[in-house]
Parts: structure tokens; sequence; C-alpha cells
């Protein structure tokens, strides 16, 4: 497990951290991707399922994306538990180290900005 993990990170380092809006996918292709991974069965958009909407996960972790880009990476692939209740989230060994990337930069996207 502590392998695997270095590697996410490894991996993470050589990403860019500065992203254009050009890079990050469309709402119609992040959520296809979520859909196609089976993201869906526990997450929506905008509302609570058994984890978190990816708005929640988005306006929590957004104000510092340099943080949470690898720690959202590395809990899509690796899983986690004891960061939105007790139901932990199992990792997603179906999903690549670059879909992974792409899920966390369109959950990022999904920030909603206060008015």
């Amino acid at each position: 497990m502590r392998l695997r993990t270095n590697l996410v990170f490894t991996l993470i380092g050589s990403l860019p951290l500065a992203v254009s809006a050009s890079e990050v996918l469309s709402f119609e292709q992040g959520n296809e991707l979520m859909r196609e991974k089976m993201c869906l069965g526990c997450h929506q958009v905008e509302k609570k399922r058994v984890g978190p909407a990816f708005v929640d996960i988005a306006n929590r972790y957004g104000g510092d994306r340099e943080a949470a880009l690898p720690m959202l990476v590395n809990s899509i692939k690796n899983g986690g538990r004891g960061k939105w209740g007790a139901v932990p989230m199992p990792a997603q060994t179906q999903v690549s180290d670059e879909q992974a990337y792409d899920m966390a930069l369109f959950i990022l996207s999904l920030q909603q900005k206060p008015e």
C-alpha cells in the first residue's frame, strides 16, 4: 500500500498543478467519466448520496487547489475514511492515474463561488 501511495504522489509530482480551463473536462465529459467509472453509484454532482456531492468536495477543498489535487487523486485511487463521515470510500482500482487526475480537476472545477 505504501509503494502504491508513493507511486501516485510521484505521478502527481510530474503533473502540472496550474491548468488552464481548456485542460479541465467539460461538464458532459466529466459526468460521463464519472458514470463510466461507477462514481455516480455513491456520489452525485449536487446532492449527497452515500458519499458527498462533488460540489461539496469542490467547495471544501477548492480554496487550495495545489494541496487539493494530489489529495483528491490519492483518495480516488486508494480510498479514504473519516473525511466525510463513517462510510469509507473504497479504492477505485478501475481508475487509471490519468483518469483520477482528470476526475480531481473536474471535481475542483465545480467549486461554487460565494455571491
